[in-house]
């Protein structure tokens, strides 16, 4: 089993996974900016993509390791 080096307590997955939650949140609404422009596309694509991305990893390493749910 794969354990952290770090200590996460309950306080700060809670943040962790809040921090996941805004990621995917804006990650959502710069693809909705970028699909909508059409000189963004690729650019909302990419950044939409690593802010949902970083979202999730956040949200799992919370739940995971942070006593989050």
């Amino acid at each position: 089993m794969l354990t952290l080096a770090i200590s996460i307590k309950a306080h700060t997955g809670i943040r962790l996974a809040e921090v996941g939650e805004a990621l995917g949140a804006l990650g959502g609404l710069v693809l909705l900016v970028g699909a909508m422009t059409p000189f963004g596309r690729r650019a909302g694509a990419a950044l939409g993509g690593l802010a949902l991305a970083t979202g999730f990893v956040c949200l799992i390493v919370a739940t995971r390791w942070g006593q989050f749910g």
